[in-house]
């Protein structure tokens, strides 16, 4: 391996999955909430185009989110880590890291995608503070890394998660801040937002769904959905819905699903 590919090669994968999302083709991904690098090889050996590493809702560390990370990318899988917020030291931390990307939870308006966009790129593009860490090979690739970070076509992937209604709102605007590369939608969320907690077949919901992918369809933005479930059927219909970026269910109700499957199955034999 030549040595200017070997500087790249920590980049090269958020850069083809960038170059994905900007042609609008169809991504699938995952998301990890235990933090255990074995399961992140797992996923990411499984052919998984991304995976997010969950800062918001587990109690993964930024320690083990550093090694889950270098686990992702080794394996050849772009790493994103969605954050506890919207903060821009976590952001500069993860990066650092080595994450090739972002998902920001609870974007609400321009103001807040354009702090996301900016915490990922140094000055004069954005305000993150520069450090020497694993993403810059420890020093040997800094100025590669900085070209690529300050790259509109192939730098940082930020992914804004769309789950207010204050966001719909402000829909239009919010995509069309530069940098922002992707939306996902939040369901639960969105829903306890509008007074309607899961609620997810209420008309008022499915309106808001239905003006949302109306509004991304017009400016020609990149759509996301979480699947929860590891749910077949329901990943067929999202994809014929149109979504792109798209999240294929999460560690743990993988293990369950698979765990309570055979169980039953067990249980229909005894019976």
């Amino acid at each position: 391996m030549g040595k200017k590919k070997l500087k790249y090669l920590i980049c090269l994968e958020g850069i083809l999955l960038r170059k994905k999302i900007r042609n609008n083709e169809l991504t699938l991904g995952s998301w990890i909430t235990l933090g255990n690098a074995s399961i992140a090889e797992i996923l990411a050996n499984a052919g998984f185009d991304w995976l997010v590493i969950d800062l918001e809702h587990t109690t993964i560390s930024l320690e083990q989110a550093g090694e889950i990370i270098r686990t992702i990318e080794l394996s050849g899988v772009t790493s994103l880590v969605r954050l506890t917020s919207n903060d821009e030291n976590q952001i500069k931390r993860v990066m650092d890291a080595g994450a090739q990307g972002i998902v920001v939870p609870m974007v609400k308006n321009t103001k807040d995608a354009i702090r996301a966009v900016a915490a990922t790129r140094y000055p004069p593009l954005g305000n993150r503070g520069v450090g020497l860490a694993r993403a810059q090979q420890y020093g040997v690739s800094f100025k590669e890394y900085l070209a690529w970070q300050a790259d509109i076509n192939s730098g940082p992937i930020v992914i804004v998660q769309i789950e207010h209604i204050d966001a719909v709102d402000n829909l239009k605007e919010i995509l069309s801040v530069s940098g922002v590369d992707a939306f996902i939608i939040g369901p639960y969320d969105l829903s306890c937002s509008m007074g309607i907690p899961g609620e997810f077949e209420n008309p008022e919901f499915v309106k808001t769904i239905d003006r949302i992918i109306k509004t991304s369809s017009e400016l020609n933005a990149v759509s996301g959905m979480h699947i929860v479930e590891p749910d077949k059927e329901e990943l067929s219909k999202v994809i014929e819905a149109g979504y792109k970026f798209i999240a294929y269910s999460v560690d743990i109700r993988m293990l369950d699903v698979a765990a309570r499957d055979g169980l039953d199955v067990h249980r229909g034999i005894k019976r």
